[in-house]
């Protein structure tokens, strides 16, 4: 097979094996070994957090969606009505300091957890762009291969017919 994946980089890359990043090389072996590249990059990914990482991307994706900011409106709304005209001694009376000191301890928690959220998301794009990358590649490298099997078959139907014609004008000329 060795022979195979050299000849196959020689032929449909013009260049040698060892001259090839290794995920071309990587790409060709599978070609002629006739495997999929066929990985789902998510389940690939998500077997790889922790349990940090997971907590985080839930922080995350509740931190960024319309429940938390109706649900931390509604809060925060509770607390100026509870504190302004419900309770006779408020805990947090106007200008609202605790509030504040709370609103300003969640958003500094908040933005680092999504910060670690968005990394890995983007670790995972570059994962899923690489392997985008090698099916491209694969395919790309299949579609030449193709065409050179058709046109292989095309030139000995043309030499075929060459050959037909030739017979035709020798037996036309009585040779």
């Amino acid at each position: 097979m060795d022979d195979e994946v050299r000849e196959l980089a020689e032929r449909l890359l013009s260049k040698g094996y060892d001259d090839l990043p290794e995920r071309e090389q990587r790409v060709l072996r599978r070609i002629a070994s006739r495997a999929a590249i066929s990985r789902n990059v998510d389940e690939t990914f998500r077997g790889e957090l922790s349990f940090g990482d997971r907590v985080a991307d839930r922080v995350a994706a509740f931190g960024g969606s319309w429940s938390f900011i109706g649900l931390f409106a509604a809060v925060i709304a509770g607390w100026v009505v509870l504190n302004l005209w419900v309770l006779t001694q408020p805990a947090d009376p106007y200008p609202f300091v605790f509030l504040n000191l709370i609103l300003s301890m969640v958003a500094a928690v908040q933005a680092p957890v999504i910060m670690m959220s968005q990394n890995r998301q983007a670790a995972k794009d570059r994962i899923a762009a690489a392997h985008d990358y090698e099916v491209n590649l694969k395919a790309e490298l299949e579609i030449m291969s193709l065409h050179e099997k058709v046109d292989d078959i095309r030139m000995r139907q043309l030499e075929a017919l060459f050959a037909r014609l030739e017979a035709k004008i020798d037996a036309l000329s009585g040779r």
